[in-house]
């Protein structure tokens, strides 16, 4: 090991090993997956905003609010999937 830096940009990335394949594009997934990974998502959002009322009708805001905001990031998540694949 030397303390002199790499100057060229190429020297710094990693290189593929010899006899190694170049990597394959990835391809999107399926519809029927993303259908399916999209309705685990939304019944887990549906369990958020389940304790986010239920934190609400108790008086815990706090625990309703994040429990809202996670509902509302898991939905988006959901359409993500079967939007991006």
């Amino acid at each position: 090991m030397t303390d002199e830096r790499p100057t060229d940009e190429a020297e710094r990335r990693p290189t593929q090993p010899d006899g190694a394949p170049p990597p394959q594009p990835v391809e999107p997934r399926p519809w029927i997956e993303r259908l399916g990974l999209a309705l685990v998502a939304l019944v887990l959002a549906s369990l958020f905003a389940l304790v986010a009322v239920a934190a609400g009708a108790g008086g815990e805001w706090i625990l309703a609010a994040m429990s809202a905001v996670g509902a509302l990031m898991t939905i988006a998540v959901a359409a993500v999937t079967v939007i991006r694949g």
